[in-house]
């Protein structure tokens, strides 16, 4: 895998695009990119001012990486360039994703008039935590057979809309924030999407659909639009559930009304949270036969606006991580060595490492709860004993066993020390971790909070922790 780096300030494209010297433009890196590179891109604004030149193409299989973890926060790609679309004519846009690419941890703004902030077309790329506004007409325009991934990203105050989707066009849409808009999601021809786990709130309708659109709706919270929560046109039909699977929409304080049906078919409503009062048009609601299912992480009741939260849904959206029986989930509890091992299992399935354990510990009996998930993590290579031949699987694990482990795991290497700088207690990392800690920090695997310049390596690890750097581990291994 190749790393590139970006930074628009210091950097300059006559330089070899290395942390030290990074390219000054998105444009070159981009240019010199093949399919497995990551390009990182620095705190700065990505514009024509700094010599970039739109539309931005990411080719495929090539990852655009700011900073996930604030929504692309002061990393900001701001233009507007033609684009020939098979499918729509000449737009202005300001990037184009071919299938595979990532674009995470950015802002897109492109304010000119009819302007895309991110045009998809016929190509499965992955959209996923940026923060795309003030767009002239959407923020994320999909068409052909695309079927892009776009996951937690926040949208607000684009023109017409926040996602449009039209032609063929299926995917997923999860976990968006559209807000401030015309339509937070539109929907036309025969796109057929999942959406689910978005909020949708103060836009003139949250979600819009037209011609003959086919979207499957779950667990959408739908609130405060001015025109109208969804709003179905033209021959539509939107899968809002049935007896054996509620959808678990929430419908509330939507202008005109909650659900509008302005088609000649009835739409069926099931376990969505829905006033019968704000219905216009032919809807029948039909009660459901097994439980309506929570919406997301917020069925953890201690979660609120926990800043693990959305580390936390992705890995419970995978199944990988679970709450507990009083519909907690506990982000600042300890984690034991064993608990770990049972979560690296679940996650990774890779061939045994060269030269890794065999995954018997002494004080691992064979009727122990989690040795199974010991010994696939051993093997793998993410965990090893102590010289004593115990696991020690009650011990809690420490921050810097946790990272050193996920980089050995993965095969992680490359890391250039002179980065630890960063941390203002770098004197605490053990002298056996610098090169994974380093390796960890270019990757971009450390979550630190609420100091980002604190790495805390010896203090105990906390689920939330944990759930935060297993999600950035599959997004530099590419499965997220």
């Amino acid at each position: 895998m190749t790393t590139l780096y970006v930074n628009p300030v210091t950097g300059k494209d006559t330089n070899a695009g290395s942390v030290k010297t990074p390219y000054q433009t998105l444009t070159k890196a981009i240019a010199q990119a093949t399919s497995g590179t990551t390009i990182y891109l620095a705190t700065g604004t990505y514009n024509a001012a700094s010599k970039e030149r739109f539309p931005l193409v990411i080719p495929s299989g090539v990852i655009v990486l700011g900073n996930e973890s604030t929504k692309g926060k002061d990393i900001v790609i701001v233009g507007s360039g033609e684009y020939n679309s098979s499918t729509f004519g000449n737009q202005f846009i300001a990037l184009l994703l071919e299938s595979g690419a990532q674009l995470r941890g950015v802002t897109v703004t492109n304010s000119v008039e009819r302007g895309t902030g991110i045009w998809i077309e016929s190509a499965a790329p992955v959209v996923a935590n940026n923060t795309i506004t003030r767009c002239g007409r959407e923020g994320i325009f999909v068409t052909g057979t695309a079927k892009p991934l776009i996951w937690d990203n926040q949208l607000s105050e684009n023109a017409a809309s926040g996602i449009f989707m039209v032609r063929n066009a299926k995917g997923e849409i999860l976990r968006n924030i559209c807000q401030k808009t015309g339509y937070g999601i539109a929907i036309s021809d025969s796109a057929a999407p999942l959406i689910t786990d978005n909020k949708l709130v103060t836009n003139k309708a949250g979600i819009f659909l037209s011609r003959t659109a086919k979207p499957v709706l779950r667990r959408n919270w739908i609130e405060n639009n001015t025109n109208g929560g969804l709003v179905v046109t033209g021959s539509s039909q939107p899968d809002l559930g049935s007896t054996q699977d509620p959808a678990g929409n929430i419908f509330q304080n939507n202008g005109q009304a909650d659900v509008q049906n302005n088609t000649s078919l009835t739409l069926v409503s099931v376990g969505n949270q829905l006033n019968p009062a704000k219905v216009s048009g032919s809807v029948k609601l039909d009660s459901a036969q097994v439980p309506t299912p929570a919406r997301g992480a917020t069925q953890f009741s201690d979660l609120g606006n926990h800043w693990g939260a959305k580390f936390i849904q992705e890995l419970v959206t995978r199944n990988l991580i679970s709450g507990f029986p009083d519909n907690t989930f506990q982000p600042e509890a300890n984690i034991t060595r064993a608990q770990y091992a049972a979560i690296i299992a679940k996650t990774f399935d890779l061939p045994r490492q060269v030269g890794a354990s065999s995954g018997s510990f002494r004080d691992v009996p064979s009727d122990f709860w989690a040795v199974d998930a010991i010994r696939k993590a051993a093997t793998m290579g993410f965990i090893s004993g102590f010289p004593d031949g115990t696991f020690r699987p009650q011990q809690n694990l420490t921050r810097i066993q946790a990272l050193v482990s996920v980089v050995n795991g993965l095969g992680l290497k490359g890391g250039n020390p002179n980065i630890l700088v960063f941390y203002s207690d770098r004197a605490q990392i053990p002298s056996y971790a610098t090169d994974a800690v380093a390796t960890a920090t270019q990757r971009r695997l450390v979550v630190n909070y609420p100091q980002t310049n604190q790495l805390q390596p010896m203090r105990t690890i906390t689920r939330a922790e944990v759930a935060a750097l297993i999600y950035q581990a599959l997004v530099s291994s590419g499965q997220a």
